[in-house]
């Protein structure tokens, strides 16, 4: 019975032993083998491993990049005017050995990247005025900043293992004593910009419209010249026809005749006329009967 007992003791113990000797590394995770306080082995591929049991402990990290959200702050610009900068850090630990040395957990993580970014955007805010931030030209400019920021954060924080992918500026905020300031000048800057279109168009126009008027006085000048010279030329052929068909004597007289006679029916036309005649007109005759 004695020797179970201790058989059953020793297979406990064994178990005990081996389970405290393996440990599983996930695929988005590092693992960090620690011995009396002191990182003696780093994992990096995931499945199962071992350690010394009751001796080494194993710290968990994560290989995703992390996202932290950094409280709103105020900046100062260059020309001295405050402004709320609100952002985000994206970040991932890329030295997990390191990492584990110089902060230990995520939360301390997280309160060196709430400095950092921080104190960079001061710097390089410093250098900009609120004009050169607040505009209506291309966006280009800004990323480049944004950039340059990151970059400079980065730069940084390698020293506690970690990487920082990019810090984005979710927004900029006016204190709201400068507000009304800011919006009365850039709707007088808008002003001014309509008011040079709107003076340029105008100008424009005037050109347009004086070029038109141009176009249409010669087009109508040149008209009315071609309708004289096309009228004057009807005219001189109707002379010249008229003189070919009564170019006798008995023909001019027939057309005299039938001139008057169309000039008579012409003065008849109504009712109750009176025509005054000359006796020794040939239609004064005809009228009474007379042979001319």
């Amino acid at each position: 019975m004695k020797k179970k007992v201790i058989a059953a003791g020793i297979l406990l113990l064994a178990l005990a032993l081996a389970a405290g000797s393996l440990y599983t590394v996930r695929e988005n995770e590092y693992a960090c083998v620690v011995r009396f306080s002191k990182i003696i082995d780093t994992i990096q591929t995931p499945g199962l491993h071992f350690k010394v049991p009751f001796v080494d402990s194993v710290k968990y990290f994560s290989k995703a990049t992390q996202l932290y959200d950094i409280p709103p702050s105020e900046v100062l610009t260059s020309d001295k005017q405050n402004m709320t900068v609100d952002c985000y850090i994206l970040w991932s630990i890329s030295d997990p050995k390191l990492f584990y040395q110089t902060l230990g957990a995520k939360s301390v993580a997280e309160q060196r990247l709430d400095a950092l970014p921080y104190n960079e955007l001061k710097r390089v805010m410093g250098t900009l005025a609120q004009s050169d931030i607040i505009n209506m030209e291309d966006g280009a400019k800004r990323n480049e900043i944004y950039e340059s920021i990151a970059e400079d954060v980065d730069t940084l924080a390698r020293v506690y293992g970690i990487q920082v992918e990019d810090v984005k500026i979710k927004q900029f905020d006016l204190p709201e004593s400068n507000l009304n300031a800011v919006y009365n000048r850039m709707i007088s800057e808008r002003n001014q910009i309509a008011e040079k279109y709107t003076a340029d168009g105008n100008y424009e126009a005037s050109i347009i419209r004086n070029d038109v008027d141009k176009q249409v006085n010669i087009l109508v000048s040149d008209a009315q010249a071609e309708a004289t010279k096309l009228e004057a030329e009807g005219e001189a052929e109707y002379m010249r026809l008229l003189a070919e068909a009564y170019d006798t004597a008995d023909k001019r007289e027939f057309y005299e005749f039938t001139l008057a006679l169309d000039a008579l029916k012409t003065s008849l036309d109504g009712e109750k006329k009176t025509v005054i005649l000359d006796q020794n007109s040939q239609l004064a005759q005809i009228l009474m009967g007379a042979q001319p």
